[in-house]
């Protein structure tokens, strides 16, 4: 140690901060592994810098970050090759606070071409001081490129110092000695460290080795680096194979499912950032749907999920976003709202949709095997940002009951198109109105996710063109009209005597409109129809609350009169020889209608049983 001891407080323009850093600077205490190292980096790619312009000499050593635990000491050290500082730098970038050492290089050199791409990561500044959050001591030892006299600085959380210059250290570079608090021991263990360092530095440009120097660690593990220092999104597209791509979601995500695709992007001007977008696949509609795209600002990790960035309704894709030009406060852990933030966040969308629409025009087979797993983000997507719903629009299919897929204006080309595009819900329960519609040649859309139907009631009314402008998504038991029915029939008042009989056999006090229609399918008696804006009102209550029937479903009970047993009873009725049989059975003929609408409740069940028991007992 040095004669000369310098000591003094904190120069700051504002009073004592130190409480203020360790309480409300950084949400998060972990993020003080992230600063230091960050500070590491920036050292080095300062050096790195002057190398580059010949100002700094290259001593041919590979450039490396060291973060060292010793439990025995209860110390965390930050250690690199970097560009280091002398008295006079400790001085004005470490005791004087309201000073930034990344302001005054950027100002000299940053002017300077940059081959590398790499820029200034962190700085000293608050962002040192953030190892107060876990220390109630700091040492620093830094020896400058210019080989001068290498100098030692300790810090307390009191914002006193003493600064010296020493012998202790002959190697260019900063090594950051953290004193670790008693409160604060879950720092001084190998598992929280290299998990911090794992989630934060993964990807940084420079190699991060981790030492555990405790004394109860057995032996010396290889060293190898915690990071990978040349992360698959800074390469070109053309340099990546769909093996890398797959290597690398899996190892960030953990996830042991390929992805559905991948979307690589590399902005330059003026946006300048990079990232990769993954797609996942989900095994059924109850499996997680909580993305995760990771936040970087030049390979520092930031967040997960940053809305202003990535828009709601894309997290739930997973990825990497790394925005070098990225706005962040002096935690980094929040964005500044800007105009910058927003292009990137429009450039995102587009890269998604010009994706979503390549496929479907150049991939359609493909397309049409993921579907089934894209179309989770594509609906919501849609129902949440109309730009989103305009652009992939026409890219948008629908799975038929057959196995095709038909986008709206391949079902609208159909001749029979009526301006209504028909699905079910439930294939089986609806089979009969399904195979009503399909011997027509009518194509029928099979919604099986909850979102589906939400999803229809919003594309209707939307711009697809002035020949769709009243398309309506309407389910298979609604009012079928002209596409099932005999254009011909008799008038609709010359079957009052068939309609009256089974309002009398069915007076249940029930709300149930009861029409007699000839249908080109004469094999079923009758049908039974639901209003689809009422049951769309009625599920949309129930959503909120309301409990069943709070909202009345309208429904009606079509007889065929183009069915050989509704024509024998029409006959009767209007012959005047109904009897008890004649009501038997039209109770019948509701019942079975009943049963391919929904399943049966437990006493409807009894009625249909019982009564046809009955009917058996009279042949």
């Amino acid at each position: 140690m040095g004669e000369s001891i310098k000591r003094g407080g904190i120069s700051v323009e504002t009073g004592n901060i130190f409480p203020v850093i360790k309480k409300w600077l950084y949400s998060d205490k972990d993020i003080f592994v992230r600063e230091l190292v960050s500070n590491c980096s920036d050292a080095i790619t300062k050096h790195k810098r002057l190398v580059s312009l010949s100002e700094a000499k290259d001593d041919g050593k590979p450039y490396r970050i060291t973060v060292k635990l010793d439990r025995d000491l209860g110390t965390l050290t930050f250690s690199d090759n970097g560009i280091g500082m002398n008295e006079e730098e400790v001085d004005r970038y470490i005791n004087q606070i309201a000073l930034s050492g990344a302001i005054d290089f950027i100002q000299k050199y940053e002017s300077e071409s940059d081959a590398s791409g790499d820029g200034i990561i962190g700085h000293f500044g608050l962002g040192f001081y953030s190892a107060f959050m876990i220390a109630n001591k700091v040492e620093i030892f830094s020896k400058s490129w210019k080989n001068e006299k290498a100098v030692h600085w300790t810090g307390n959380d009191e914002g006193e110092y003493e600064m010296s210059e020493t012998d202790e250290k002959t190697d260019r570079g900063t090594d950051v000695v953290l004193h670790i608090n008693d409160e604060e021991k879950e720092y001084a263990t190998a598992f929280k460290i290299k998990e911090i360092l794992e989630k934060f530095c993964a990807f940084m440009p420079y190699e991060i080795f981790f030492e555990d120097e405790s004394t109860e660690k057995s032996g010396k593990e290889e060293q190898k680096p915690i990071n990978d220092t040349n992360p698959l999104w800074t390469k070109r597209p053309s340099d990546c194979t769909k093996e890398e791509y797959i290597e690398f979601y899996k190892k960030v995500f953990g996830d042991y499912k390929e992805p559905l695709f991948y979307i690589h992007i590399n902005a330059e001007y003026p946006l300048n950032f990079r990232g990769i977008l993954y797609f996942p696949a989900f095994e059924s509609e109850f499996a997680n749907y909580e993305g995760q795209v990771k936040l970087f600002y030049n390979r520092v990790f930031v967040a997960d999920n940053i809305k202003e960035v990535i828009p709601e309704y894309l997290l739930l894709l997973k990825g990497v976003i790394d925005c070098p030009e990225l706005p962040l406060n002096v935690s980094r852990s929040y964005l500044q709202s800007n105009g910058y933030v927003n292009k990137i966040s429009s450039h995102i969308i587009k890269k998604v949709c010009d994706k979503i629409n390549s496929m479907f025009a150049n991939e359609r087979e493909n397309y049409e095997k993921i579907w089934e797993d894209l179309r989770i983000f594509v609906e919501y997507g849609c129902l949440k940002d109309d730009k989103f719903f305009s652009k992939v629009k026409d890219s948008v299919i629908y799975k038929t009951t057959d196995g095709k897929f038909l986008t709206i204006k391949e079902y609208a080309a159909n001749e029979n198109f009526k301006g209504k595009i028909y699905y079910t819900d439930d294939k089986k329960q609806q089979f009969s109105y399904i195979s009503m519609l399909t011997r027509q040649n009518v194509p029928v859309v099979e919604f099986d996710k909850l979102i589906d139907v939400q999803f229809a009631s919003a594309v209707e009314g939307k711009d697809y063109g002035e020949e769709l402008k009243d398309v309506k998504f309407v389910r298979v038991d609604s009012e079928t009209g002209d596409i099932i029915k005999e254009q011909n029939g008799e008038p609709a008042e010359e079957y009052a005597p068939l309609v009256k009989l089974f309002e009398e056999a069915l007076s249940k006090g029930e709300k149930l409109k009861i029409k007699a229609e000839s249908l080109k399918d004469g094999r079923i008696p009758a049908l039974l129809n639901v209003s689809e804006e009422s049951r769309r009102m009625a599920d949309m209550m129930k959503m909120y609350g309301a409990g069943a029937g709070a909202f009345p479903v309208e429904t009606t009970l079509v007889l065929n009169a183009s069915n050989s047993l509704i024509q024998k009873l029409f006959s009767q009725a209007k012959d005047g020889k109904t009897n008890e049989i004649s009501n038997q059975i039209a109770k019948q003929i509701y019942m079975h209608a009943l049963v391919s609408l929904r399943p049966l409740e437990p006493d409807e069940l009894e009625e249909l049983t019982d009564g046809t028991a009955a009917l058996l007992e009279k042949l």
